[in-house]
């Protein structure tokens, strides 16, 4: 597996981003989500995106939970004080599935509740846009069931193409 890449912000600080991490992952994988052809074009217009689904949710099972420990784990922050995870809004049950493995790491194996909103369903798939965008949500109360107060630890993930996966400790 490739080397966690990460950086810690100053201490004295204690909100904002305290911790961040990536991980890349681009030999086999980098065909995973592409620029190819459409379904009724040619083969070489590159204005659609081609991904081969069950490559990149096996994928996504498989690292992103693993990047999420290894970053939350360099925060030094314990586990039953992280309120939310907000992971890329790509797919609800691969999201899911995700905040279950990385709680299941922990030895928790049942995700606690209210710690993954999700706004797929009503704002689709915006790449990594959706995890400010569904911060932002979160904070202004418009996500039923989820709130975030000044000092409350959250998580935030994203996997991409690639494959590359980012992962980021943040104290509101």
């Amino acid at each position: 597996m490739p080397e966690l890449v990460s950086f810690k912000k100053n201490e004295d600080d204690n909100s904002g981003i305290l911790i961040t991490a990536a991980r890349s992952h681009s030999i086999e994988e980098l065909d995973y989500i592409s620029s190819g052809g459409g379904n009724c074009g040619t083969n070489n217009d590159t204005s659609f995106i081609k991904m081969k689904g069950r490559k990149v949710y096996e994928y996504a099972l498989t690292y992103v939970p693993l990047a999420m420990k290894e970053c939350f784990d360099a925060s030094g922050e314990n586990i039953e004080n992280l309120k939310m995870v907000f992971i890329h809004q790509a797919n609800e049950k691969m999201d899911e599935a995700i905040a279950s493995r990385f709680f299941e790491l922990y030895g928790i194996n049942e995700m606690p509740a209210n710690v993954l909103p999700m706004n797929i369903s009503t704002m689709g798939n915006s790449s990594v846009a959706t995890i400010p965008t569904l911060l932002h949500q979160v904070l202004k109360g418009e996500i039923g069931g989820y709130s975030l107060e000044k000092g409350d630890l959250v998580l935030f993930a994203s996997v991409g193409a690639g494959m590359n996966i980012n992962a980021a400790c943040y104290r509101v």
